[in-house]
C-alpha cells in the first residue's frame, strides 16, 4: 500500500516535461492542444468534453498528460444543447489525424500513429467510445463519468478489444454508473477496469467555472482531478508508451477509488 500511495502521488504531480500549448484551430478545428517541448514518436491521445461544456474545463488534464510526454489535444467543437455524438466522435478522429499529421511545435514534436489513444468527460467519454470501435488506430480508452450516446456507447464497447479504463462519480445524478459505467464495462470486450471515485460528482472531473453549474449536477473538485489524472495518466503511459511505472496504481485500489469490477471478455474466452 506504501508503494501505491506513493506512484499516486507521483503521478498527480506534474510530470518532467515542459509544456507547449497551441491552437487547434490554425489547423483548421477548433481546440487545444498541449505537447512536451520535444520529441519525436511520442503518443498522442484525444480528449472530448461532456454536454455543453468549453474544452479548457479539461485544459489541467491536457497539460498535466503532456508533461509526462503525451500529446494531448481536445476539439471545441459541438457544444450546443443539440450535440451530434456521431459528429464529435468523428471529429475525435480528426483530432488524432492532427497530432500524427501536422508536425507540432518548431518540428521538434510528432506523434508516432501507433501510439493513439481516446479520452473523455461524460458525453465527450461516450464519444470517445465510438470512435475506438470504428478506428482501429485506437490503443486504449479513458473515461470520466461516461454517459451512453446516440449511437449506443454501451452497444460500442461490445466491438472494443483494446484497453479501456473508465472512472464514475459515486455522487453522479447524471450519469450514475449502474446505467452507464457499468453496462459499458459489462459490454467491453477487451481488458477493462471500472473504478468510482467517492465523492464525485458529474462535474467533478471539469476544472474552473461555468454557467452549467446551475443546470448540471456538481461542480469541479480539486480531489478528483488529481486523482483522475493520476489514473488516467497511469493507464496512458501503461498502453500507448509501454511504460509501466503507474502499475502499483492501476494494479490495486488507491484510496478515494477502488477497483469496482476488471475482466477481459477474450481472456476468458480463452480459457
Amino acid at each position: 500500500m506504501a508503494r501505491t500511495k506513493k506512484v499516486l502521488e507521483e503521478l498527480s504531480q506534474r510530470g518532467p516535461h515542459e509544456v507547449l500549448h497551441g491552437d487547434l484551430a490554425l489547423v483548421g478545428l477548433p481546440g487545444i492542444v498541449c505537447t512536451p517541448k520535444s520529441g519525436l514518436g511520442l503518443p498522442a491521445v484525444a480528449v472530448g468534453h461532456g454536454w455543453l461544456q468549453p474544452a479548457r474545463r479539461y485544459l489541467g488534464l491536457l497539460r498535466h498528460l503532456a508533461s509526462w510526454g503525451i500529446v494531448a489535444a481536445a476539439p471545441g467543437t459541438h457544444q450546443s444543447p443539440f450535440a451530434s455524438h456521431r459528429l464529435m466522435s468523428s471529429d475525435l478522429a480528426t483530432t488524432l489525424d492532427i497530432c500524427t499529421q501536422v508536425r507540432l511545435g518548431d518540428g521538434q514534436i510528432s506523434v508516432d500513429p501507433k501510439r493513439l489513444g481516446v479520452a473523455g468527460h461524460a458525453m465527450g467519454g461516450g464519444c470517445a467510445i465510438l470512435t475506438a470501435a470504428t478506428d482501429d488506430r485506437v490503443k486504449a480508452v479513458a473515461t470520466m463519468a461516461v454517459t451512453e450516446t446516440r449511437p449506443s456507447a454501451i452497444a460500442a464497447a461490445e466491438k472494443i478489444t483494446v484497453p479501456g479504463l473508465h472512472l464514475a462519480g459515486e455522487k453522479d445524478l447524471l450519469a450514475p454508473a449502474v446505467s452507464h459505467a457499468e453496462p459499458i464495462s459489462t459490454g467491453w470486450a477487451g481488458p477493462v477496469q471500472l473504478r468510482t471515485v467517492k465523492k464525485a460528482d458529474h462535474l467533478a472531473f471539469t476544472e474552473g467555472r461555468h454557467w452549467t453549474e446551475i443546470v448540471l449536477h456538481g461542480k469541479p473538485q480539486y480531489r478528483t482531478q488529481r486523482l483522475s489524472r493520476a489514473l488516467i495518466t497511469a493507464f496512458l503511459l501503461r498502453h500507448l508508451a509501454g511504460d509501466k511505472r503507474g502499475a502499483p496504481v492501476l494494479d490495486a485500489d488507491v484510496p478515494g477509488c477502488a477497483i469496482d469490477s476488471e475482466h477481459s471478455r477474450e481472456a476468458a474466452a480463452a480459457a
